[in-house]
């Protein structure tokens, strides 16, 4: 697979390259593929709480703003835990 880069991205690559960063554009190319899967998984995952929450109001089911920012807060957590395990296991 070939990738055309504008020049501000190349240089940028370039730069991470020279500052000892990454070894290749290779290796830009992948981190940043891996850091976008990451985030739209995040978001997709957002979308579902969403869903859920909207689903609940359609029920007709409400909670407190101290309780929707105590989940969030939880789920958060829960995410952040996932990252980092995912993080030491590679």
């Amino acid at each position: 697979m070939n990738v055309s880069l504008p020049d501000p991205l190349n240089d940028y690559v370039q730069e991470l390259i020279s500052g000892g960063t990454y070894t290749s554009a290779s290796e830009v190319v992948r981190e940043g593929l891996r850091l976008l899967q990451q985030r739209n998984a995040a978001l997709d995952a957002l979308r579902k709480e969403i869903q859920v929450g909207i689903d609940e109001l359609d029920r007709g089911e409400s909670y407190s703003l101290d309780e929707v920012k105590a989940h969030l807060i939880a789920r958060r957590r829960a995410i952040d835990k996932k990252r980092r395990q995912k993080k030491r296991a590679r």
